[in-house]
């Protein structure tokens, strides 16, 4: 016979059943919840159940009665809604920066918020290619300290893995300690980032999350970000990485280019839409934004060829010159061009 304290907690269980198996298109009734009930031990009888529906109600949870396509209830405003939950499984599939085994963990618990027939119809359309995926499994535990030390205001201390080639071509990781004022974390062009400066210098880096093997928070006071940036008041995550081109670091400048009309969609895009434009011709137009001139701008600039011209700085348009002639006798040497 079952234990009597089972029935304490029947109206859990009822409000458990109808969000793991009711949704719009399978509404549950009195008999099915009861049968759902027996599997963990709680007898009913199915007229109680009315009345269990309507304590939950009172109580306020969202329970929609139905005729369609049967009789029944389900739950109506869940946490996430069905599209929100399939962007947010999606957003965690896409992401580089997190293992395969974390992916399916993370995609599991999404899908545990929606009704198990809602939950199937999903699983049947999510894939992922795991030699795509990140194999530090310490990214989680790193996220979570780096933001307390970004609270505190503490430094860290991590060891910073990059990847090279050795004498038999074999991809080897050297590891570089350091010690780190933390300012911020950002997701960005596929890959997490931890934004601050390292004690020895007066400049900000980005590192990205992956790439670090080990973390521990020291506790020496972090230095101010005011003391190698601009900001002053609070760290501006949004403007840091917007002015940088795939998160590749390089000198601020006044960088002006000129358009042509039909990469219009790209360019704000990239900049937004307060953009101030000048020389508009028929078809063309020039701006100036302020951009860290780096490899990875010329590489964005280059892109689009003769649709997208450097005005200045000189600089640049000197950098973005001798790509585009490394290009070409790249493929042309040994030819008469």
């Amino acid at each position: 016979m079952p234990r009597k304290g089972n029935q304490k907690l029947k109206l859990i269980y009822i409000l458990d059943i109808l969000k793991k198996y009711s949704d719009e298109e399978n509404p549950l009734n009195s008999v099915d919840i009861v049968a759902k009930l027996q599997e963990y031990s709680i007898p009913a009888e199915r007229k109680a159940i009315y009345d269990d529906i309507s304590l939950l109600e009172v109580y306020g949870c969202d329970i929609i009665k139905t005729t369609i396509p049967k009789t029944g209830w389900f739950i109506g405003d869940r946490e996430f809604e069905v599209p929100e939950i399939y962007l947010l499984a999606d957003a965690v599939r896409s992401a580089k920066f997190i293992s395969a085994k974390k992916t399916r963990e993370l995609i599991s618990k999404l899908n545990s918020m929606l009704s198990v027939h809602q939950a199937k119809n999903r699983e049947d359309g999510v894939y992922f290619a795991a030699t795509e995926k990140s194999g530090n499994e310490e990214i989680y535990y790193n996220i979570d300290k780096l933001n307390r030390a970004i609270t505190e205001r503490k430094q860290v201390d991590i060891k910073y893995s990059s990847r090279f080639f050795d004498e038999n071509r074999t991809v080897k990781h050297a590891q570089k300690e350091m010690i780190i004022n933390p300012y911020a974390l950002c997701w960005q062009d596929d890959h997490y980032y931890l934004i601050g400066n390292h004690a020895k210098y007066d400049n900000l880096i980005h590192l990205r999350l992956d790439r670090i093997d080990f973390l521990e928070i020291t506790k020496e006071k972090a230095r101010h970000f005011s003391e190698v940036s601009s900001y002053t008041e609070f760290f501006d995550t949004a403007d840091y990485t917007h002015k940088l081109f795939g998160m590749h670091g390089g000198a601020l400048s006044d960088v002006e280019l000129c358009c042509n009309k039909k990469i219009t969609e790209q360019v704000l895009d990239r900049f937004g839409e307060d953009l101030f434009i000048k020389n508009v011709t028929d078809n063309e137009f020039c701006f100036t934004v302020k951009a860290a001139v780096s490899e990875a701008l010329v590489t964005w600039i280059i892109n689009y060829g003769e649709n997208l011209r450097v005005v200045s700085p000189e600089n640049l348009k000197e950098m973005v010159k001798q790509r585009a002639l490394g290009v070409l006798k790249a493929y042309t040497d040994g030819e008469n061009i």
